[in-house]
């Protein structure tokens, strides 16, 4: 044990360890405590009740109902952003002419700085924008309008057909562009030599991607869909912007929203660390979902990597 060695461990070990050890687990264990507790959050009196703040959570159909609005945008929004995301990366990267060098479409660099516009605004400001977007006197009714489709000044935040429809294509467009970027760099990555070949084999352009570029970025696209999936499960910012009361008849309401207000509004924070608590734990499953699928979809690789 050298001065050196010692030093190394003490800098690249047990610090990060203990910055993580406060920074991260201790805040866990105190909500998961205070998640069994009765706190009000504005008293320090509090007392120790067990499970029952779970129980009530599952036996709260305003909860659950939060709950399965929060999964399906786990499961859509990334499908849909990684799928367009792809699209559009495919098109600028190897969607150009059949011959030549493999290229992107004429003027691809115009479409992705202009694509990676909605990532760089806020996106309280998107979500603020698109409400008034959607309002009934709003931009796209004035459009619909415009080109002869009289839908009677349609509230699509308001009506629950479409709310969480219409909230999930703002998702989607803010993100877009930002995966698309991701996915070209990706792509970038892949040997000339490679799209090359395969097109002196014949392989058209879906074949490409689908054969050649896909198992090659399945990490990128991995990564994306986790990422993009813990977005979902929170989408406060959104959701507060664009609808903060929740939907016509919480159709839109998400756990992040029912906490705040169950917090804020009731003054109920054990019960609503509990609803914290709950989101944790179905993130970490999400994320623990998302990288078995993929293992099984991809198997393994060289080095035992899946």
């Amino acid at each position: 044990m050298t001065w050196d060695y010692a030093s190394f461990l003490l800098v690249f070990l047990v610090l990060p360890l203990v910055i993580f050890l406060v920074f991260v687990i201790s805040p866990f264990v105190q909500a998961l405590y205070y998640s069994m507790t009765n706190w009000t959050g504005f008293s320090p009196d509090m007392q120790f009740i067990g499970l029952q703040n779970f129980v009530k959570l599952f036996n709260d159909p305003t909860f659950l109902q939060a709950m399965g609005n929060n999964i399906l945008l786990a499961v859509v929004v990334p499908l849909i952003t990684i799928v367009i995301a792809l699209i559009f990366a495919s098109m600028i990267t190897v969607g150009g002419p059949s011959h030549g060098n493999v290229r992107g479409l004429r003027g691809s660099s115009f479409y992705r700085v202009v694509s990676f516009f909605p990532y760089v605004i806020p996106a309280i400001v998107i979500a603020i924008l698109w409400s008034m977007i959607y309002a009934p006197t709003g931009l796209l009714n004035g459009v619909l309008g415009a080109l002869g489709i009289d839908n009677n000044q349609w509230a699509w935040l308001g009506e629950q057909s479409t709310a969480m429809g219409a909230t999930i294509f703002v998702i989607v467009w803010s993100m877009v562009g930002f995966y698309m970027i991701l996915f070209i760099a990706a792509i970038k990555g892949i040997p000339g030599e490679t799209l090359e070949a395969a097109r002196i084999d014949g392989a058209g352009r879906f074949r490409t991607v689908t054969s050649i570029l896909l198992p090659q970025m399945r990490d990128n696209v991995q990564t994306a869909y986790i990422y993009l999936g813990i977005l979902a499960l929170d989408a406060f910012v959104y959701m507060a912007g664009l609808n903060s009361t929740g939907g016509p008849s919480n159709s839109t309401l998400v756990m992040s929203q029912y906490l705040f207000r169950t917090a804020f509004e009731k003054g109920q924070f054990g019960l609503a660390t509990a609803m914290g608590v709950v989101l944790a734990v179905i993130t970490l499953l999400f994320a623990a979902l998302v990288i078995g699928v993929f293992r099984l979809i991809g198997g393994k690789d060289e080095g035992g990597r899946a």
